[in-house]
């Protein structure tokens, strides 16, 4: 009889998983696969709710992401309601967006992400965690807590909330910014760029040249990448544009937002509840073999920079330049992850100052107005794990009758597995694992952001 190995629960992600690795009698992996047993339900919990409230409820769906949500949500009833935000609506809409992303690319790969390179794969479970990297890099420590504080503070100050946010409104924004509060975030904001360079560079020393042998080995699969690209010229995205769906080979299909059941399918696994979304024109059909996948794409981090044709931004620019100098369009190695994450940084913190200083931020017309009625929305934003979908109907009265969320985790729960099968196979051999193994097997998780 073989034995099944339990990784549970999986350690350092935004919410929690089970891993199961099936050996053989020989010791060898014969099946792995990540388990999401956390049942949410918001697509009913909204049902019959007038659709203005809705953005107040689905921000609930993640502490981590809740602005995502929010937006989503609210271009969505824009879309049921046939109203387009005000120029200044829509920019204050995408600056908390932006923001927001700061915050959470410091979160993961500081707190989540880094032990296992500061630290080394290998360590000890008992120091291999945030308290083990400020015992061993306390300055680093130091100042990480500090800018992700200002992240959530500057959120806090202008927007009345950093988690489960309410600023944002169907037609537009709730409040305009006023000229001392646009000069306090446009300073702090530099001083986040700053950090952001510092920890491209910190990373490139430290992380991706010191465990390239790990990085081009761990989770590698061959997949395919979902993003959003700007419309006109495919430059990087995460608040409004077209969706990009490319192919391992390079080759890619843009659709609009609305017309994402046409592009992509939802599959449910027997032994989790999180759905997999996959593309249907893909050799039709759903599959997660290592060899012949079919209809798997990846979302997050690593697929936006595979997608783009360009940054918008000129640091982040460079940096994409040296990445695709380095490893190819599309590049495939999942623990690149950590490295695009590091370049959304630098690329969100860029934005925000572009934002900042455009001349219409601080005016006053902030809200379209708004009837409500009987329509279709969809509303599409990148969050940090991914590109998240909100599609709501809305009756006469303006209440919501049906509602479906992709949400960002979910585009890559089917690669997830594959990466885990992967990383599984190559490091389990006639029987022999130990706690550094193990630990490599949830790094495959762990570069994901699930």
């Amino acid at each position: 009889m073989g034995k099944v190995l339990q990784i549970q629960p999986v350690t350092r992600i935004e919410g929690h998983a089970r891993i199961s690795v099936h050996l053989n009698d020989e010791g060898n992996v014969e099946d792995a696969y990540m388990s999401l047993m956390s049942l949410r339900g918001f697509e009913k919990f909204i049902e019959g709710r007038p659709a203005e409230e809705v953005p107040r409820i689905v921000n609930r769906i993640c502490g981590i992401c809740p602005w995502m949500h929010h937006t989503a949500s609210n271009k969505a009833v824009d879309g049921c309601f046939g109203v387009t935000p005000t120029p200044t609506g829509h920019k204050l809409r995408e600056l908390l967006q932006v923001m927001a992303h700061i915050n959470d690319k410091i979160l993961h790969f500081f707190f989540l992400a880094a032990p296992d390179f500061v630290l080394g794969p290998d360590a000890d479970y008992s120091v291999r965690n945030v308290i083990g990297v400020v015992k061993a890099a306390p300055e680093l420590a130091t100042q990480v807590v500090k800018m992700r504080q200002l992240g959530q503070m500057m959120i806090d100050r202008f927007a009345g909330k950093a988690i489960h946010p309410i600023a944002a409104v169907v037609g537009g924004f709730s409040k305009p910014m006023l000229e001392p509060e646009r000069r306090e975030l446009l300073k702090d904001t530099r001083t986040l760029l700053d950090f952001s360079e510092y920890a491209l560079d910190f990373a490139k020393e430290y992380v991706f040249n010191k465990y390239m042998d790990v990085i081009g080995e761990l989770g590698v699969i061959n997949t395919g990448f979902l993003g959003t690209v700007d419309r006109e010229d495919g430059s990087f995205r995460i608040y409004d544009g077209t969706q990009r769906l490319m192919r391992a080979d390079g080759s890619y299909v843009d659709f609009k937002g609305e017309d994402y059941l046409d592009y992509l399918g939802e599959h449910v696994e027997p032994w989790g509840y999180g759905k997999m979304p996959y593309a249907k024109s893909w050799d039709e059909g759903f599959s997660l073999d290592l060899d012949a996948p079919k209809g798997i794409y990846r979302a997050n981090t690593l697929a936006r920079l595979n997608v783009c044709n360009q940054m918008s931004t000129p640091k982040a620019q460079a940096a994409l330049e040296e990445f695709r100098e380095a490893f190819g369009r599309p590049a495939q190695a999942t623990l690149l992850y950590h490295y695009a994450r590091l370049i959304e940084l630098v690329y969100a913190c860029e934005r925000t100052i572009e934002l900042l200083e455009w001349d219409g931020i601080t005016g006053t017309d902030v809200r379209a107005k708004v009837t409500p009625g009987a329509g279709r929305g969809v509303g599409v934003v990148e969050a940090p794990r991914g590109t998240l979908i909100h599609d709501y109907t809305t009756d006469a009265d303006g209440c919501i009758e049906s509602a479906n969320l992709i949400v960002g985790t979910t585009h890559n729960i089917g690669p997830m597995n594959m990466s885990v099968k992967q990383a599984a196979t190559s490091l389990i051999k006639d029987g022999a694992y130990d706690q550094g193994i193990l630990n490599k097997v949830e790094m495959a998780v762990r570069a994901y952001d699930p």
